[in-house]
């Protein structure tokens, strides 16, 4: 399961909403090589499904990710923060051994 926390849908239904998205799209998110700490996260909307996806709905928000993402992505919230020490759309991944400061790669 990969959840969704409110502040996450919030951002999700105001993007949405501001850029014209239509309801059949939704959240895909995926795991990449790169970053300081050897992986990193990706997310975007998508309205095309893959053989192997692995789908869920969390909070009104469907998430969709590869299988191989999802091995490193399991239990992962999605989470949201605004303001001037915000950083956006963060994951909050139990998996992860080892962060770097800004929050956009992991080890495991």
């Amino acid at each position: 399961m990969i959840h969704v926390a409110e502040s996450a849908k919030q951002k999700i239904e105001e993007i949405r909403s501001s850029n014209h998205i239509k309801d059949d799209f939704f959240i895909r998110v995926s795991v990449v090589s790169g970053g300081c700490s050897g992986l990193s996260y990706k997310m975007d909307f998508d309205n095309e499904s893959k053989p192997n996806d692995q789908v869920f709905e969390d909070n009104g928000v469907k998430v969709v990710t590869d299988l191989k993402s999802f091995l490193y992505l399991f239990n992962t919230t999605l989470e949201f923060s605004g303001g001037l020490n915000g950083k956006g759309f963060s994951f909050n991944n139990p998996n992860a051994t080892r962060t770097c400061g800004c929050g956009e790669s992991f080890a495991v």
